[in-house]
């Protein structure tokens, strides 16, 4: 075998989907899936539809998981991803193993001295990655599956060969056996918190569902935003609400549902013992190939009807909006910013402005912005150069984080941070997490917000959250349901 491949890739029997595979590796440490199969329609002409591949993987050889900024820093992370071998087979989808799992966003305190909100209820750690070295990878423009084993990335050839055939074997017998329970009767956690109140929470008008915000408080806190903007401390802030429920199935059975009712092109599935993450999220965040890079912000956003000739008025709306397309501009010059400091002088381009994406339930405008790296950095620098995404704090970056710190009562935790891998062979792809639902203790929490500018309206960028929001209430109020039928 040539010494530029992977150690180990084996093609899968085309009846041996990502999904069913899923079933056996739901509930094993780390698992992990990428999963990218939801095709996402563009108005652009000649845009291709995005999602061609999916990876699947768990039990990772090595683990970083860290509450505080005091536990491990960045420098960690460079070093061990520095480690890695850099051949990869170009032939194979682009994950082939690496350090891969998930960045919350208050990992980015860590970089900037911003304070935090006191309450994080239901915490979860700041950072939580796994150095992998296997993976199930899916091509969905060919059909085609791959094993790919890396053997420990032992530094011997000979002996990362060997434990590649092993390893191999293992997630083989893995796979062959009866799928895990999935079932509504199993929720993770929930035996921990049964009589425990979830604290300083507020009704809804959906029931079951509670808001940290009281029902008036969000709208304030938008006009406190809007005046910060006027006196100058920033242009834009993402401020979000979390809403919270309690769980009526596994994790794994809502990330199934979910995806069912809200697919999207940048989803992620993560298991660790005491919390998951589902997110169906519509926004690519970095992507590594090489030395390109390319960066997918999302801002501007208006429901979908189920009605065609109503959901086309709202699209042209939408690009017609004078306010959105500002938002999404000064987001777009935040990122060619942050790409800046990793990419070649005048190599950072924006090869999309304001298109059109269209999803399960919300019609977005989304940019694209590409650069090439300097021949001194790497994936993880760019990561950390960038993190946070813009989109999902504001501009200026820290000022606007400094505002979410003060006025959002809770920590975001797994919200607005980043799951995705720094793999073998110079290949990253990070997605960000909004659509998402952390699962922890029996309960199910999916923070929702969007960008304020000057011209925002209150009670409009309060609606704008429960359409966001849609996808998620469904897919948890349908698992609520099939529980009632049981």
């Amino acid at each position: 075998m040539s010494r530029d491949q992977a150690p180990f890739a084996e093609r899968l029997p085309r009846e041996l989907t990502l999904e069913l595979a899923f079933l056996r590796l739901c509930r094993r440490n780390g698992c992990l899936w990428l999963d990218s199969s939801a095709q996402t329609r563009h108005l652009d002409p000649g845009s291709s539809p995005l999602g061609r591949f999916s990876f699947l993987t768990s039990d990772p050889i090595q683990t970083l998981s860290e509450l505080s900024r005091d536990s491990i820093q960045w420098p960690d992370l460079h070093k061990l991803y520095k480690s890695l071998p850099q051949e990869m087979d170009p032939n194979l989808p682009p994950f082939q193993g690496g350090l891969a799992g998930l960045w919350g966003y208050e990992a980015a305190t860590w970089l900037e001295n911003i304070d935090l909100p006191p309450s994080d209820f239901l915490s979860i750690p700041a950072i939580s990655v796994g150095l992998y070295d296997w993976t199930l990878a899916a091509d969905h423009l060919s059909g085609e599956s791959w094993l790919i084993c890396q053997g420990e990335f032992h530094p011997d050839w000979d002996r990362r060969c060997e434990l590649a055939s092993q390893r191999a074997a293992e997630v083989k017998a893995i796979l062959q056996q009866e799928p895990s329970a999935v079932s509504p009767e199993v929720i993770e956690g929930s035996n921990k918190l049964e009589a425990e109140a979830i604290p300083s929470q507020h009704m809804t008008p959906i029931p079951g569902i509670q808001s940290n915000f009281a029902r008036s408080s969000y709208p304030r806190s938008v006009e406190k935003v809007v005046d910060s903007i006027c006196n100058g401390d920033s242009f834009q802030v993402n401020l979000s609400q979390r809403l919270i429920t309690k769980a009526t199935s596994s994790a794994a059975e809502l990330y199934l549902k979910l995806r069912e009712v809200n697919a999207a092109p940048f989803s992620a599935y993560y298991h660790q013992s005491d919390y998951q993450i589902a997110s169906s999220s519509p926004e690519g965040f970095l992507q590594v190939r090489g030395r390109q890079v390319e960066t997918r912000p999302i801002k501007g956003t208006v429901r979908r009807t189920g009605q065609e000739d109503t959901d086309r008025g709202l699209a042209e709306q939408l690009i017609a909006s004078e306010k959105d397309r500002a938002e999404n501009i000064m987001i777009v010059d935040l990122l060619r910013n942050d790409l800046s400091k990793s990419c070649e002088d005048d190599s950072v381009v924006v090869t999309k402005l304001c298109g059109l994406e269209i999803y399960e339930h919300v019609q977005h405008l989304g940019s694209v912005v590409q650069g090439k790296f300097r021949e001194n950095q790497s994936a993880s620098q760019l990561l950390e150069s960038c993190f946070p995404g813009g989109s999902v704090t504001g501009a200026p970056k820290v000022e606007a984080m400094k505002t979410i710190a003060e006025l959002e009562p809770n920590r975001r935790g797994a919200y607005c941070g980043s799951i995705g891998y720094l793999g073998v062979g110079s290949q990253a792809d990070f997605n960000i997490l909004i659509r998402t639902i952390t699962a922890k203790k029996g309960y199910w929490q999916f923070p929702v917000g969007g960008g304020i500018t000057a011209r925002s309206e209150p009670d409009l960028e309060e609606a704008e959250t429960w359409t966001k929001a849609e996808g998620m209430i469904r897919a948890t109020q349908q698992e609520s349901s099939k529980m009632m039928n049981h």
